[in-house]
């Protein structure tokens, strides 16, 4: 538990200094002269370079564990923020973002790996997973209001440098608060080897059919739609009322986050009911356009506090020990690609169909793509529980 306590801790720092970027991004780089096609494509570099580095460490965290590189990912980004807060010209900021994306590629992958090696027991798991959730957005509720207010103190230079060092701080703390080894699987199979932990034979448990990796494709796709379209839909006091929705989207997935106990029902079942929840707030935003926003998003919010640690959970039966690192890797390159493909296709279509709609055809083909027998393929592993479970 004290393993978990100080990686929410390096997740919350990390997460905060991520957010607290967003409003203040779009603004530096109009003040270096870009234009907003040259925006989008500084945007949208963040996702793509983060592509190679989440294959990379899927590779390298089964390997060698996940402690080094939740160091270099928070020591590497923060070193790329003391160089942004110098950058001069609009192609600068461009380069400093695509470093970012691929170190921070590493973070995910490695702390979700961490965590769920932390406990043999599947329920344990998700609460660990829940905590990763709430944490995440926790750190979303706060941090766009931080950012801006250090940039109305500091201008946009000490706003970055500022960041950057309090990501640095946090590698250096997880440098020495991060355990090289984690002996909970170890614990629950006396057969198999401490050393051999990190080396388990992947063909110990069948490959991931790819089918799965839809799943947060279409849920992150779903997710894009809506960051894309709300900012269009409120008009001309859009940043004040997009703030409020969004807040309420956060508070929402806060609500069931918190229900710890929602991790003893199958994931499966999780997965299906929030997919199905989620696709009807999107379609009541396209077609009763009456209700109001408000209250859709945080129904909204409550559905993704229920889908995102049942779709961990997913991924820690599929994976199975030795594999982990892949498995979440593989996740983060659907969510990135997904996160690229969704805003790109309501751009195209919005003229002739509401996005909202477009995100409700996504989470139902999701749904409808969901292996029937889900919850049976993530029954425990009797070589993953510990006798106490």
């Amino acid at each position: 538990m004290k393993t978990a306590l100080w990686l929410y801790l390096f997740l919350f720092l990390a997460f905060f200094d991520l957010h607290a970027q967003y409003p203040i991004l779009t603004p530096f780089a109009i003040s270096l002269g870009a234009g907003p096609a040259f925006i989008g494509w500084m945007m949208g570099m963040y996702s793509l370079t983060h592509l190679p580095g989440n294959l990379l460490a899927g590779v390298l965290v089964d390997r060698n564990g996940s402690r080094r590189y939740i160091v270099f990912a928070l020591t590497a980004a923060g070193a790329i923020l003391l160089l942004q807060a110098h950058a001069q010209l609009p192609w600068h900021l461009l380069m400093l973002r695509a470093a970012s994306g691929f170190a921070l590629a590493f973070l995910s992958p490695a702390c979700m790996t961490l965590l769920a090696s932390l406990s043999s027991d599947p329920a344990t798991q998700g609460k660990y997973m829940s905590g990763h959730g709430i944490i995440h957005t926790l750190a979303s509720v706060v941090s766009p209001a931080a950012g801006a207010f250090i940039v109305a103190k500091a201008g946009y230079s000490g706003t970055f440098t500022t960041l950057g060092w309090l990501l640095i701080f946090t590698g250096v703390m997880a440098l020495f608060s991060v355990p090289k080894h984690v002996q909970s699987l170890a614990a629950s199979n006396p057969a198999l080897p401490l050393h051999s932990l990190s080396q388990a034979p992947a063909q110990a448990n069948p490959p991931v059919s790819r089918r799965y990796y839809l799943l947060p494709f279409f849920v992150s796709c779903s997710q894009g739609v809506l960051f894309f379209e709300l900012p269009l839909s409120q008009g001309s006091d859009g940043m004040i009322s997009t703030g409020i929705l969004l807040s309420l989207l956060s508070l929402g997935a806060l609500v069931t986050l918190s229900l710890f106990f929602l991790n003893r029902l199958a994931p499966g079942i999780r997965i299906a009911a929030a997919l199905l929840a989620m696709a009807l707030c999107f379609f009541t935003m396209a077609a009763f356009r009456g209700i109001p926003a408000g209250v859709v998003l945080f129904l909204l919010g409550a559905a993704k506090g229920v889908l995102f640690p049942a779709m961990a959970s997913l991924f820690i039966s599929l994976g199975g020990a030795g594999r982990m690192g892949r498995t979440f890797s593989l996740q983060s390159i659907a969510m990135s690609l997904g996160a690229f493909a969704g805003p790109v296709a309501a751009g195209q279509l919005r003229d002739y169909v509401s996005p909202y709609f477009i995100a409700f055809v996504l989470l139902m083909t999701a749904l409808l793509l969901l292996p029937p027998r889900t919850s049976d393929k993530l029954a425990y592993r009797p070589e993953w529980n510990s006798p106490a479970a």
